[in-house]
């Protein structure tokens, strides 16, 4: 793995060792009042799922939750009430990656891509992202996704704003004519997900990091996804707890700080409805719980 031995020790003078879980929950605390770059927004209520409408007055409100702790809010959709979400961000002072979802309904995705034109012409988004993981769940193919990166391009290149793709971070290997396409790499990177064991986990989202960081050959890396459940089944070596999720979330903030890594940390809220795709383990991302209520 890709690290430099000096920042290995920084981060593993964090020691954990006698810590109880509510030393845990004080340092947890501590560390996201002193801000994080950027969070993931989890607009839908419970009962709610994406294609549901959203209403202003729920979007208001759980970003002046989010308000205090960070500077920059990512959405992931530019239809039924999500592109609500950059404008209100923006009225609050925060900087916006906006994202449109791309899925396999062209007449969606039409809707998307032009809800995303237009808040970049009126001033709501300061990094673009035309889809996201399409191509890991195999919406479009390699060619259909160029089509509309290069639309969106054309569309605002007179704007200054960055226009990239999201998705995991071996795609931007894997995928060249796509990282060429991209003037920023959007890069999800989960431990997790990987099955990675807690204690190695910073050194392995390094090691992800760095993949993009090369694939981009000098294009700026955003970390655009990361995080870890605090419930659910675990996976391989990868275990959800609140013990977990919470040194997690340190761990990153650490490196992040460190060495001026921008990371969107996913996710703002729990949210019931991820189960459906993602298991037991959907359900709970959140700093906050589904009440809006910090959970640790």
């Amino acid at each position: 793995m890709s690290f430099r031995e000096e920042k290995f020790f920084a981060l593993a003078s964090i020691d954990y060792a006698g810590m109880s879980i509510e030393d845990l929950r004080k340092l947890f605390r501590e560390t996201l009042k002193s801000g994080v770059h950027g969070l993931c927004s989890s607009p839908y209520e419970e009962g709610q799922e994406p294609g549901d409408q959203l209403s202003e007055e729920q979007i208001r409100r759980r970003l002046e939750v989010m308000k205090p702790y960070t500077k920059w809010i990512r959405s992931f959709s530019c239809t039924d009430g999500n592109e609500l979400l950059p404008k209100i961000a923006k009225e609050m002072g925060m900087k916006t990656l906006v994202g449109a979802w791309l899925g396999d309904d062209p007449k969606i995705n039409k809707k998307e891509l032009e809800g995303l034109i237009n808040l970049a012409k009126q001033g709501y988004v300061d990094i673009a992202a035309v889809g996201n993981e399409v191509m890991y769940r195999g919406d479009l193919n390699e060619e259909e996704l160029l089509e509309k990166i290069y639309y969106v391009k054309g569309s605002i290149k007179n704007l200054n704003i960055p226009v990239g793709y999201v998705d995991a971070y071996y795609e931007f290997q894997e995928r060249p004519a796509i990282t060429e396409a991209c003037d920023i790499i959007l890069a999800n990177c989960y431990p997790f997900w990987e099955g990675c064991d807690l204690d190695y986990s910073i050194l392995y989202m390094k090691d992800m990091y760095n993949k993009a960081l090369r694939a981009g050959n000098g294009k700026k890396v955003i970390i655009t996804e990361t995080g870890w459940p605090s419930e659910g089944t675990p996976l391989q070596g990868a275990f959800p707890s609140e013990e977990n999720a919470i040194k997690y979330f340190i761990n990153t903030q650490k490196w992040s700080q460190e060495e001026d890594i921008e990371i969107f940390y996913f996710s703002s809220f729990d949210e019931s409805w991820k189960v459906g795709g993602e298991g037991d383990v959907g359900a709970f991302w959140g700093i906050w719980d589904n009440n809006e209520k910090l959970k640790y």
